[in-house]
C-alpha cells in the first residue's frame, strides 16, 4: 500500500471522515509494535473496499491551513 498522501478529512470534526487526499494511515491504528520498540504499525490491515459513488469533495491537502488572529 503506498504512503505519502497528506490527511485531509472531509470534515475535520468527526473522526470517521473520509480522507478525501487518500492517506492510507487512517486504516491503522495509532499504537505501537510493542512497549519496548514503538515501531510504527505499518500497513498491515484487513480491509473491506468498495466503490466511492458519490460526488469527489476537493482535495484541500495543499492549500494553506486558516490560521487564528493572535
Amino acid at each position: 500500500l503506498s504512503t505519502g498522501a497528506w490527511f485531509d478529512p472531509a470534515d475535520p470534526s468527526d473522526p470517521d471522515s473520509l480522507c478525501v487526499h487518500g492517506n492510507p494511515n487512517v486504516l491503522t491504528e495509532d499504537v505501537g509494535t510493542s512497549s519496548l520498540a514503538q515501531g510504527c504499525t505499518g500497513a498491515h490491515v484487513l480491509v473491506q473496499v468498495e466503490k466511492y459513488t458519490g460526488v469527489l469533495p476537493p482535495v484541500r491537502a495543499h492549500q494553506p491551513p486558516v490560521v487564528a488572529p493572535r
